[in-house]
């Protein structure tokens, strides 16, 4: 199919694609609670005339473009949910939401896949096969992806291959980053608590401090990834997060920490929590204390598929030229639950650069978090190139 009819079509809904962008960036909702993006899909889906179902996984959004001609059907995905983040940034579609944000653009994502489905949906009297579109909440929270699966999204008609993409502020503006096998890690998460036994801040002969034990725990913790683990295997250990004590003069009876470990294979990932817990138990029982830890498994590494890779790269070669496809060195400590479609179907992630420059990068998660809207004309020809090849093999 001619790449030129993708671009005009895209640069078309293009400013309709960035007033969808803006709405939803006003209207940030975090996990589950995404009513008004959901409705607003559902609105711009109807319009085109499309099937849509709503409601899947409380919040998510489904619609089918069938093509003209029998084939295989690929989903395309995009997530939805926003965080508890106080935006910063300059921009005129500021969110209105106070203490929340998209600050790692799932917006665009919305605004994106709404335009690709325009695109798509001009061209469905061409294609062979069907497209499946979702729309997926709480994708920074537990996750939706896996509640979606339970509930059918990929039967009806049966799936054959899944794409997404990440609009990605350390990949340069025009730039798509690919990578086959893995390319995002799994973000499981821990709290542990350390007790010990409080008292006057005068006479810690008299107490366990639990503080003086949390530190010797992040200190040797820290150990794991250095000394414990094969250093060609990668992995990470962060604490984000302790709480312990509210006066100046009182040692608290308990510390709590939080954090995440992140991985790249199962046996790694099974691991990690076992050595941590050696280190609690030898630390806290050596000076009088206990401890507890509590693992919040979250979804697995998100390996990409070898030939689906090669349709994004061959794809994207076509909207932006091969200097400008790039094969990630390494894969990202970052996660997404999309692994959990990975793991059914044949897959592939990509990311989309949204970065002004090599070195000016823009950093996800923070309250000035912002990128130029004509990344989305970009990511809509990308995703629907690669759509478009899938079906046309």
């Amino acid at each position: 199919m001619d790449t030129a009819l993708i671009k005009t079509l895209a640069e078309r809904f293009y400013d309709q694609v960035v007033d969808l962008r803006h709405y939803f960036h006003r209207n940030p909702e975090i996990a589950y609670g995404e009513m008004k993006s959901a409705a607003k899909i559902m609105e711009t889906l109807t319009e085109m005339g499309l099937e849509v179902q709503s409601g899947v996984a409380k919040t998510g959004v489904v619609s089918l473009i069938r093509g003209k001609h029998p084939g295989k059907t690929v989903l395309l995905r995009a997530d939805m949910d926003a965080l508890r983040v106080q935006e910063e940034a300059d921009v005129a579609y500021r969110s209105e939401v106070d203490g929340m944000m998209h600050a790692c653009a799932h917006d665009g994502h919305m605004a994106n896949l709404l335009g690709v489905a325009m695109i798509l949906n001009e061209l469905k009297s061409e294609l062979r096969g069907n497209i499946k579109l979702i729309f997926q909440p709480a994708e920074e929270a537990e996750g939706g992806a896996l509640p979606m699966i339970a509930e059918g999204v990929l039967r009806a008609p049966q799936v054959d291959a899944a794409f997404a993409c990440h609009l990605w502020g350390s990949v340069p503006e025009g730039v798509i980053g690919v990578r086959e096998g893995a390319f995002m890690a799994a973000p499981d998460f821990f709290t542990a608590k350390i007790i010990g036994r409080g008292g006057h801040g005068a006479m810690p002969q008299q107490t366990i401090d639990p503080i003086v034990l949390a530190a010797q725990v992040i200190e040797q913790t820290q150990t794991v990834i250095s000394r414990k683990k094969d250093p060609l295997i990668p992995a990470v250990i962060s604490f984000t997060k302790i709480h312990g004590g509210d006066s100046y003069n009182v040692i608290p009876n308990e510390v709590e920490l939080g954090g995440t470990f992140r991985t790249f294979d199962e046996e790694t990932r099974r691991w990690i929590p076992k050595a941590m817990e050696s280190i609690l138990k030898s630390v806290t029982e050596t000076s009088g204390g206990s401890y507890s830890l509590e693992v919040m498994w979250r979804c697995p590494a998100l390996i990409n598929d070898e030939a689906m890779t090669t349709i994004v790269k061959e794809a994207a070669e076509k909207i932006v030229g091969a200097e400008n496809v790039r094969r990630c060195a390494q894969p990202n400590m970052g996660g997404d639950d999309f692994a959990y479609i990975a793991e059914v179907v044949p897959s592939s992630y990509f990311f989309v650069g949204i970065a002004p420059s090599e070195k000016e990068h823009v950093i996800h998660h923070h309250p000035k978090f912002q990128w130029d809207d004509r990344n989305l004309l970009t990511a809509m020809e990308v995703l629907t190139q690669v759509a478009v090849d899938y079906l046309m093999q």
